[in-house]
This record gives structure tokens, sequence and C-alpha cells, in this order.
């Protein structure tokens, strides 16, 4: 492919196309915090603090998202999560640029080495080192804290198993850091029963509360502790994310002792068991979020690991996972239902990868609502494969047809790395100039304190004040 001609692509008004965006980004969405209430940042990175130096190590390590764009461009796997120097792999992924135009990655790409090195060539070989140069240069006297304050995060909440000792968490809560790291609670691993390491983890659950799990009454006894722990270091917010086929049951707390009892015997379970414990397990953590005020996530609707092969070689989160075709409507309504039947729903927040069922998770949500939270039952923002220009856009409009858009929380990374944050900015230009199309078309008033006002809430108030967080 030849060269792109290298221009300032990244302008002020990117994806602004009309007077009205521009005034509703600049004046009102553009200069705001960011809340990013999900997502996968390493906290002992943040609490130790150290410069991050390398620009792969920062930006390509662990994203799957360029590792599918370098694999179809078929660029070698020795280069892409091998032994290839960090060097060499920048080069393929400058090598791979130009042929993720029309790829949300374009656009991230570009928009990441404007925001953090002030970069306007676009990455391709004939700017690659050049680039690569420049971003090392400023990242050798970067840390990960300071990396979060430029791009002014206030908050961040990473996901952590149950049994994590939070260790990072409580160095950074005691250290002089502008941004907040909270933990979030991700209990999928207490779901796993049907697993044969599911004893093995037990054990680590013993380790984390100091006493033993012999028994299904000790089981949930450590359940709870680990939830006081996890609140009393500023935990808000609890997350699903088994992407596979979910199903609720009706049960009697005595069954499921007794299948907790026979997988402690290390007995085989059949999947009619398996679906009665987790049954009871969703609830049982429903009815804790609800007691601690906490806000549950949901993540539904990925088939994972597909590539076998692959998976063998790279290991977990290779980036072979997919879009699935799992029916939720049942679940949500029987799991909701229940909760709300004795007052117990806490604050939800549910996201689907199948864009399909967008109607579907719109309008479940709709179900529950309550007059204690304003838009306590939220149907979250395009997530996964969906976090992009057309999928957000088709998230707000669903949004906007089904629920109320001037209520939604807003945008999270789910990222694993310090270079995502753009992302938010990504997703203010795109609420702008969607509103702003609205007002040229006479679908809504033009009144643009109205609107800002409702911008900023979508982008920041309505998450400070739904997450309850202490700022």
């Amino acid at each position: 492919m030849s060269a792109i001609k290298s221009t300032n692509f990244i302008t002020d008004n990117f994806l602004l196309n009309s007077e009205v965006a521009e005034t509703l980004y600049h004046k009102y969405a553009k200069d705001l915090p960011i809340i990013d209430y999900h997502n996968h940042l390493s906290p002992q990175q943040i609490a130790e603090n150290k410069p991050v130096k390398n620009i792969t190590e920062v930006w390509l390590k662990g994203d799957h998202y360029k590792w599918r764009g370098m694999r179809a461009n078929g660029i070698e796997e020795f280069n892409i999560t091998g032994a290839a120097s960090l060097k060499d792999k920048f080069l393929k992924w400058a090598e791979t640029v130009p042929y993720t135009l029309r790829n949300p990655l374009f656009h991230w790409t570009q928009l990441e080495l404007k925001r953090y090195f002030d970069i306007d060539d676009i990455l391709q070989p004939s700017t690659a080192e050049a680039i690569y140069e420049k971003a090392n240069s400023i990242l050798e006297n970067k840390t990960p804290a300071q990396l979060l304050e430029d791009m002014k995060v206030e908050v961040i909440c990473t996901t952590d198993d149950p049994v994590d000792d939070l260790l990072y968490h409580k160095e950074i809560s005691e250290g002089n850091f502008y941004t907040k790291v909270l933990p979030t609670f991700r209990p999928d691993n207490l779901f796993l029963i049907g697993k044969p390491n599911f004893l093995n983890y037990l054990t680590k659950l013993e380790n984390a509360v100091g006493f033993k799990v012999d028994s299904f009454e000790e089981f949930l006894k450590a359940i709870d502790a680990r939830i006081v722990y996890f609140n009393d270091l500023g935990c808000r917010i609890s997350d699903f994310g088994l992407g596979e086929h979910l199903e609720m049951v009706d049960f009697t707390d005595e069954q499921v002792a007794l299948i907790f009892e026979k997988k402690l015997k290390n007995e085989t379970l059949s999947i009619e068991e398996i679906t009665t414990y987790r049954s009871f397990l969703f609830l049982y953590l429903g009815r804790k979020y609800h007691e601690f005020d906490w806000a549950q996530q949901y993540h539904l609707g990925s088939i994972r690991n597909n590539n076998t092969r692959l998976e063998a070689q790279v290991g977990l989160d290779a980036g072979c996972d997919s879009i699935a075709d799992y029916n939720y409507a049942e679940f949500m309504s029987a799991l909701f239902k229940n909760l709300e039947s004795t007052n117990q729903l806490a604050k939800t927040i549910t996201y689907n990868l199948n864009p399909a069922q967008n109607e579907v998770f719109a309008t479940m949500m709709g179900n529950f609502q309550s007059g204690t939270t304003p838009g306590k039952m939220q149907w979250g923002s395009g997530w996964w494969f969906l976090d992009q220009k057309d999928g957000m856009e088709k998230q707000l409009n669903t949004l906007s047809n089904m629920g109320l858009l001037s209520r939604f929380v807003g945008m999270l990374t789910d990222s694993r790395s310090f270079l995502s944050f753009p992302r938010h900015e990504y997703f203010r230009r795109i609420l702008c100039d969607l509103i702003a199309e609205d007002v040229n078309k006479g679908l809504v008033p033009n009144d643009t304190v109205f609107l800002g006002k409702m911008i900023q809430d979508i982008c920041y108030n309505n998450a400070v004040n739904y997450f309850n967080f202490k700022l």
C-alpha cells in the first residue's frame, strides 16, 4: 500500500459536522474530567508508578484489538505476541495501521498519538521510526499516574477477583495520586463450580479470609467477608463477565447446600446442578449488592477462546473471542424480577455484545426502574466490538427511543492500556455531533444551554451521582 498523505488528521473539530456540534463539544464536553467506571488497568503499575519508557509495552501489550488487526493483515504471531523485539512489534503495527482505514483502530491510533504525544503524522512505515523515538522520549519520564492525570481521569474502577488482597489499592489510597483508583468486585470464579480448579480457588478464598471453607455455610460467610473488605476499600461496583448461556431455575437452599457439599467431595456435578447453584449465587450476590448500595454490572454475550490453537500458544485473552448469539431476555427477567419482588434489586447496568439484542436489553431495563434513583436500571454503553462510532450511535439512538438518554451514565474504556482514555473524547464528540444533528433537523429545540447541561450530565455528572463516588 502506498503511504497515506501525512496531514493534521485529528483537527479541533474532528467528528463535529456543524457549528452546533462544535459549540456543544468545545463549550460543554471537552474539558470535563473522566470517570472510567470499568477497566482492566493494573493497580500494581499505578501503585509502583515507574516510568512507562516504551510505547509498545503500554500500547500494544495486551491489546487484543490491535492483535486481531495485525493477524488480519497477515502479521506472524512472532511479531504480535511472540519473542520479537519491542521495536519490531511496533513497526509491524505501523505497517498494519494504513490497512485499518474505516476500522475504529485507525481513529483510536491517531487520536491517542495526538493526545499523549502531540503527533500529527499518520502512523505508517514511513513515519514509524520517528514516532517510536518521539513517543519513547516522552514515556521515558511518564508514569502511569501521570498519564492518567494528563487526561484528567478523576476515577477509575479496576476489575478485581474476590480473593485479591487489594494491596495496591491500599497503597494508592495512601499516596498522593490525582486519580482515585477503586476496586470492582468481579465474582466470576465463584460461579465456576463445574470447573476442575474450583477447589483450588476455594483454597485461595480460605487464604483471603483466614478460615476454612469446608461447608456451604462457611462459603457464604467467606463471600460476605470479602464484600465487606472490598466495600471498606471504596468498592462501589460489582461486575459479572461470563459470556456464556445463562439460566435461572427454582431451587431450595437445602438443594444448593447439597450441591456444594458434593463439590467439596470432588464429585462431578450435572449441568442441572451447576445451573441450580448459579441461580442461587446470582440472587445471593444481588441481594448483597443492594445491601451495600453497590451498582451491579453484567457483561453478556461473548463466546470466548474460539481458536484453541492460538489459546494454547498465547493463553487466555489472546484476541480470539467474538459475539455470541445467546438469548438473555429470560435470564434477565427472572433475575431482576426475583430481586425486585423483595425490594432487593440494586442499581444495575447491563451490556450486550450482540447488537441484534440492543432493543431487548434497552427495554428489559425499563421494566425495573424505580423512583428511588434516576436511571437506576442502565443499559450500558457500546461494549467491546460495539464501542466504535457506528456501535455508539446505535446504542445512543436505541437508548433515546426506549429509555432516557439524559439519565445515561456514559462511556467507559474497558481497557488494559493507560493510553486508551481518548476514547472518552471519541464518545463525547460522537454524542455532541448526534445531538447537533437533531438540532439541525429541527427534531429538538436549539437551546445550547439546556443541551449542554444534558451532555455534561451524560459525560460526567450522572456517573458521579449514580455510583456515589466520594470525590
